[in-house]
């Protein structure tokens, strides 16, 4: 019949949309991490101005999102998702040129931008997935966290592989080639998306989060995505001044806990379908604070790939777990709102990267691996009051 035909045509779409823009922000959230050594920040201990790196990026993820939604509604998705990739690649090839020894200010306001691109293209992505979700949603969820992992591990290969054969402006050229591609390929597509869906007010978003249960899972994703950024924004910095690894095979080892990551998500999914997920939460929580113990004191690098193979495969269940609880607590909760969630765990993972580079201008970088640890505490404290909260509210 042509109606399945074309609603497989409009899911190929979509999911092609979405995918690309997952795998975008992955890079983009990842670029600091993958960026720091080669601004030299591995043999210099300016924390601070790390942090404020960080805050930068962050604002403009945060203040570009009412703009974001005014242009879905006005513009459309392809225009939207377009405009993020053209600001990536922009910004990108502006840091390029500001590389030090330029001021430092200079790429803190390329940052900005380059959060802002990151910001308007997860609300894009989030918007995109909509078909795929409405079909699938736990597959809709899962391929976009391999995606946006998937483009993570790509960031820190991609300036690991280039280290000592190009110049950082040449890196970060050669890394804005891919938004630059996707620029022109969502140009170029011929695809009508569905009609943006209506913006909800603040009042009524802030009213779909006053139950206990759901407040519980927006602060458990923003503990949980601070766990996963700290490692990820400061673990090259922490590998070459605590264990004197060189910087490129200090990012091999970002790709390492990426590829963890990766693999974990998927070797996840036939877990899923065997154990309790109770069980599966509680251990991954355990198997990432056992790592982020064991990281926080190793002395060498045997150590330190133990332990992030055993954080990277504890954090992979977490975030789809409690996304797939929040799909069967609240069955009303759609991809836009996705996208609401998801900047604020995001924020977590900001704010909480920022803070290491203040607390590590008074302690010293090993501070990076301690707020892990303590976060990963407070995920396991959250797991158990959303257990307990599940188990009394059952009818």
């Amino acid at each position: 019949m042509p109606a399945p035909a074309y609603q497989g045509s409009v899911w190929g779409a979509a999911a092609r949309y979405a995918m690309g823009g997952f795998f975008l922000s992955g890079l983009l959230m990842a670029f600091l991490g993958a960026m720091l050594p080669a601004w030299g920040f591995h043999v210099q201990s300016n924390y601070t101005r790390i942090g404020f790196y960080f805050l930068s990026f962050n604002a403009g993820l945060i203040l570009s999102a009412p703009l974001a939604q005014y242009l879905l509604g006005r513009k459309g998705l392809r225009f939207l998702i377009t405009l993020a990739c053209i600001l990536a690649a922009s910004s990108i090839l502006y840091l390029a040129v500001v590389t030090p020894p330029a001021r430092h200010l200079l790429r803190i306001a390329g940052l900005f931008v380059l959060g802002a691109s990151a910001g308007i293209l997860n609300l894009a992505s989030f918007t995109a997935m909509s078909p795929v979700y409405r079909r699938d949603p736990a597959a809709a969820v899962n391929l976009g966290g391999l995606m946006f992992t998937f483009g993570s591990l790509i960031a820190a290969l991609l300036v690991s592989g280039t280290f000592y054969i190009y110049t950082t402006g040449a890196i970060l050229i050669l890394m804005a080639v891919l938004p630059s591609y996707l620029a022109i390929f969502y140009a170029r597509s011929k695809w009508k998306s569905e009609p943006a869906p209506p913006h909800v007010p603040l009042k009524q978003a802030v009213s779909e989060f006053r139950n206990l249960a759901a407040i519980l899972f927006a602060m458990l994703l923003f503990f949980q995505f601070g766990n996963e950024w700290v490692i990820a924004g400061w673990l090259p910095l922490f590998l070459t001044q605590r264990l004197g690894v060189s910087p490129a095979n200090s990012l091999l080892l970002l790709a390492l806990y990426w590829l963890a990551l990766l693999v974990g998500r998927i070797l996840m999914q036939a877990v899923l379908l065997r154990t309790g997920h109770g069980k599966v939460l509680m251990g991954s929580v355990i198997s990432a604070m056992m790592g982020c113990f064991i990281l926080s004191f190793t002395d060498n690098v045997f150590g330190a790939g133990t332990a992030l193979l055993m954080t990277g495969g504890g954090f992979a269940a977490i975030y789809p777990l409690v996304v797939e609880r929040i799909g069967s607590r609240f069955p009303a909760y759609h991809p836009g709102l996705f996208n609401g969630l998801f900047s604020i765990a995001v924020t977590g993972g900001m704010l909480a990267s920022a803070s290491v580079g203040f607390w590590a201008e008074l302690f010293g970088v090993r501070v990076a691996m301690w707020l892990p640890l303590a976060g990963s505490i407070a995920v396991f404290v959250l797991s158990v009051l959303i257990w307990l909260e599940a188990k009394l509210t059952q009818v």
